[in-house]
């Protein structure tokens, strides 16, 4: 499966939570809701996964966490906020820097419809196909 399938297979069951739970609860209920989903349907898919920063050739563990990893390259952030600021896409765009990942979702939950809080971020000029 290439990676823009995967986003949508991931974006659908994100859609299918939201569609059960609706907005207004907290960040870490959707994440463990869609981490449940996706280890349910068979895919590779770590929690809260440790993201180090290398400087000047040293590893530091600065406390940096990715909320889902799935299938080891795709990284979703879930957030349930108000509205999504540049600094949610600037998260994410620096953890797709820092591991190295090509695209990125941020999933905005506390929205009334979830596709109006779905945000795609790439690192790179080009997708994987």
């Amino acid at each position: 499966m290439d990676l823009n399938e995967l986003s949508n297979k991931v974006i659908g069951f994100a859609l299918d939570v939201h569609s059960k739970l609706g907005p207004g609860l907290l960040e870490n209920v959707y994440k463990e809701c869609l981490f449940h989903k996706l280890r349910k349907e068979s895919f590779i898919v770590e929690m809260e996964k440790p993201l180090s920063v290398i400087y000047e050739d040293i590893k530091l563990d600065c406390g940096y966490r990715l909320d889902l990893l799935v299938d080891r390259r795709l990284v979703v952030e879930v957030k349930s906020v108000t509205m999504l600021k540049e600094i949610h896409s600037s998260q994410l765009r620096t953890y797709l820097r820092l591991g190295n990942y090509k695209l990125g979702l941020l999933l905005n939950f506390n929205v009334k419809w979830l596709k109006n809080g779905i945000q795609r971020e790439v690192n790179g000029l080009e997708e994987e196909t």
